[in-house]
C-alpha cells in the first residue's frame, strides 16, 4: 500500500498510545469504577473510584469524599492504585521518548540508530504501561463479579456494578498495546526501507553463481 509508509505508521502509533495515555489519565481518577442504586430509594446513586466515592441525590447533587485511610481499603483497590499510578509513568515517558523518535523531528537528524532504540524503547513502555492499566481494571470486575453473585449476601441488600470507568480503562490499556505495538511495526518498516539494494549482476555474485554450478555439477 502507497500510503503505508514508515511516517505514517510511527505518527499513527504515536497518536494511538496518545490517546490510551489520556484515556487511562482520564479512568484514573473518575469516581465510576463500580456504581450501585438502592432499590429502596431509587433517587440516590452511590459511585466508588480509587480515591474517592461520591454519592448523587436529585435533591443535592452529587456529593464526593476521598478515602479517609489508605490501609483501610480493600486489596484490589489498592494495587490498582499503584499499577494505575505506573501505568501513567510508563506511557508518559513512552510518548516522551517517541516523539524526538519520529521522521521529520529535527531531533537525532542523520543518526537511525539512536531515533530507532527511541522508538523501541517507546514500543516497550507503551506494552507495560497498557498491561498495568488492563490488570488492575480487570481485577477490580473480578472481584465485583464475585461479590455481586456472593450468596451470604441478603437479596435485599444492594451491590456493586460495574461502572463506564472499567470500559473506558480497558479501552485505553488495549490502545496503549495497540500502540506499542505499531511502534515495533514501524521499527521494522523502517529496518526494511534501510536495506541496501541488491546487485544481482555484481562480479561478486556471477563469481558466487558460477563456483556454485561448479560444485553442482561436480
Amino acid at each position: 500500500m502507497v500510503f503505508l509508509t514508515t511516517k505514517v505508521m510511527q505518527r499513527t502509533a504515536f497518536f494511538v498510545t496518545v490517546g490510551g495515555l489520556v484515556t487511562s489519565l482520564i479512568t484514573t481518577f473518575l469516581p465510576l469504577w463500580k456504581t450501585m442504586n438502592s432499590d429502596l430509594n431509587e433517587m440516590e446513586n452511590w459511585y466508588s473510584g480509587l480515591w474517592h466515592t461520591c454519592i448523587y441525590t436529585e435533591e443535592v447533587g452529587i456529593q464526593c469524599k476521598a478515602y479517609d485511610s489508605v490501609l483501610g481499603l480493600p486489596m484490589d483497590l489498592q494495587i490498582s492504585r499503584v499499577l494505575m499510578s505506573v501505568s501513567i509513568g510508563t506511557g508518559g515517558l513512552a510518548v516522551l521518548l517517541a516523539f524526538p523518535g519520529l521522521e521529520g523531528v529535527e531531533m537525532c537528524v542523520g543518526q537511525p540508530g539512536p531515533k530507532r532504540t527511541l522508538l523501541v524503547l517507546s514500543g516497550v513502555l507503551s506494552w507495560v504501561s497498557g498491561v498495568t492499566t488492563l490488570v488492575p481494571v480487570s481485577i477490580v470486575a473480578y472481584t465485583t463479579v464475585v461479590e455481586f453473585w456472593d450468596e451470604g449476601f441478603p437479596d435485599v441488600m444492594p451491590r456493586w456494578e460495574y461502572g463506564e470507568a472499567m470500559f473506558s480503562g480497558w479501552f485505553g490499556g488495549l490502545a496503549l498495546a495497540i500502540g506499542g505495538t505499531l511502534f515495533f511495526v514501524a521499527v521494522c518498516m523502517g529496518d526494511y526501507d534501510q536495506r541496501p539494494p541488491s546487485v544481482p549482476n555484481s562480479p561478486q555474485v556471477k563469481h558466487r553463481t558460477q563456483h556454485y554450478l561448479k560444485t553442482e555439477v561436480l
